[in-house]
């Protein structure tokens, strides 16, 4: 069975064709840095971190691209208002680039704890001002945008007209000029659909950058098309994000990229769905907001213990990305559970005595997991083979079953491939081989700590070097620097 992905923009599953076999390039939208990392981050994260190790097992050369927002998101994801960095910032007291840079660190080492492997690249729209000016000005040119006042907005009804804004989410552009409220602060825009890719900086606003049209800063939605194309090229495969983003950034960035590039760039659209708790969306306004931080300590009012990233991840992937996913204690308790039966029976393998013969099939367990994979990255059908794999591999471990050496090896290959490459789910304090902390992985854990030290963080730096120990990396510091080694 060939691989086949559920496909946003078409709305049915298709068969996946990369465009330059074996090369697949990949898009995903990252976080806007400019607080703690919480569930929210999480799942796009581990949904797209499997897609990642699952074509990379199918044979394919991935390169996979995660940006990180660093500017242009204001509050409300409006065309208004003010900065999010920029607002933490004041509220911290800090350079704007001072909480990209701790809020990345902290990214970066949650994704590591939820064993979240890094992007081939990531960019930051801060370092592409000079390409988003370029494309706002091709958009301008071929006449999907106008400036006033120093800000340049896309023309989504001059759009619509020559093209179809609002294909990605089904949305009809008379509907949506139905139920959109003239506000106050819009009234500089032709139509209050329209959306800003360059926007005049106000005089007290920090993060600003010289242009044709005045200082000011790129739109939200620019930076996608621009990176993106910067990478991947004018053409790529898979494009992915959170639900939230469907609409408008990823509808925005269809049109701008159609008017600013003369074409459209994705494949294959991908949109993992949201997650609730116990019932709720999560918000500060309903006080169930937790951070990864707090998750994974338990010091949290809504919260009965702590929970291991693995477990996170695991409970994460018994749901289909596509289903809405709800947390609670209850099931993370279960998931507990689960996991800790899952590699409890992959350990069991270790106590078979091999027989002359089979009376199981390693070859029949591993053929419709993958089979599950193929059908749009089904992991939660396919965790449940795993389970049907575990219930025989007990019983022979329990002498009601049997097995040749030959197929406990192969059951031994399979989980090892399965688990811990292919769903990333490594048991703690468990040496994995190449499945463990990569030398890549300690690499970035190891830069992260140094831009920390550089930052005066050094509480972040402590806990860097405390979570590396507790993976098996030893850190020392010397006079010139640090060395490290793997304590196996």
């Amino acid at each position: 069975m060939k691989l086949r992905i559920y496909n946003t923009l078409s709305r049915k599953k298709e068969a996946f064709k990369p465009l330059h076999p074996p090369f697949v390039g990949m898009y995903v939208c990252g976080p806007t840095v400019y607080g703690e990392p919480h569930l929210g981050h999480a799942r796009p994260a581990i949904t797209f971190d499997l897609v990642f190790r699952y074509l990379k097992h199918l044979g394919y050369r991935v390169r996979y691209v995660r940006n990180i927002t660093d500017v242009g998101h204001l509050e409300a994801d409006q065309d208004f208002g003010e900065d999010k960095i920029s607002k933490k910032a004041r509220l911290e007291k800090l350079e704007p680039m001072e909480i990209v840079q701790k809020y990345t660190n902290e990214y970066r080492l949650k994704m590591m704890q939820l064993n979240v492997l890094p992007p081939s690249i990531e960019p930051t729209a801060s370092g592409h001002i000079i390409e988003q000016q370029s494309l706002v000005e091709k958009i301008l040119e071929n006449g999907y945008a106008y400036e006033k006042g120093g800000s340049v907005y896309f023309d989504v009804e001059k759009y619509n007209k020559d093209h179809d804004y609002g294909k990605l989410s089904g949305r009809k552009i008379e509907d949506l000029i139905a139920n959109t409220r003239d506000l106050e602060k819009q009234l500089e825009k032709k139509n209050p659909l329209d959306f800003a890719i360059w926007k005049n900086a106000d005089p007290e606003h920090l993060m600003r950058w010289p242009s044709r049209w005045g200082d000011g800063f790129p739109g939200w939605h620019v930076e996608c098309s621009v990176m993106s194309s910067r990478y991947l090229g004018g053409e790529f495969d898979i494009h992915g994000g959170g639900m939230d983003l469907l609409f408008p950034h990823h509808e925005c960035e269809i049109a701008q990229t159609v008017a600013g590039y003369g074409k459209e760039a994705v494949r294959y659209w991908m949109h993992n769905n949201m997650i609730t708790l116990n019932g709720q969306k999560m918000g500060k306004s309903l006080g169930n907001a937790i951070s990864l931080e707090q998750f994974f300590t338990g010091e949290h009012k809504l919260l009965d213990q702590g929970y291991h990233p693995m477990t996170i991840r695991f409970f994460m992937l018994q749901a289909h990305y596509r289903s809405t996913l709800d947390f609670s204690n209850e099931a993370l308790q279960a998931a507990e559970k689960g996991l800790d039966r899952l590699f409890d029976g992959i350990g069991a393998l270790d106590k078979i005595i091999p027989s002359e013969k089979s009376s199981v099939s390693p070859d029949e367990t591993e053929r419709i997991f993958f089979n599950a994979l193929n059908d749009d990255f089904n992991s939660p059908i396919a965790i449940s083979h795993l389970f049907d794999g575990i219930k025989s591999i007990n019983s022979a471990a329990a002498g009601n079953e049997f097995m040749t050496g030959s197929d406990i090896e192969k059951f031994r290959h399979f989980y090892q491939t399965a688990v811990y490459e292919i769903l990333g789910l490594v048991p703690e304090g468990k040496d994995t081989g190449d499945q463990g902390l990569t030398e890549e992985l300690i690499k970035l854990l190891l830069q992260m700590r140094i831009d920390a030290r550089k930052n005066k963080n050094f509480e972040l730096a402590d806990r860097i070097r405390d979570e590396m120990t507790r993976l098996g990396v030893e850190v020392m510091d010397t006079k010139d620097g640090f060395e490290w080694k793997l304590n196996r």
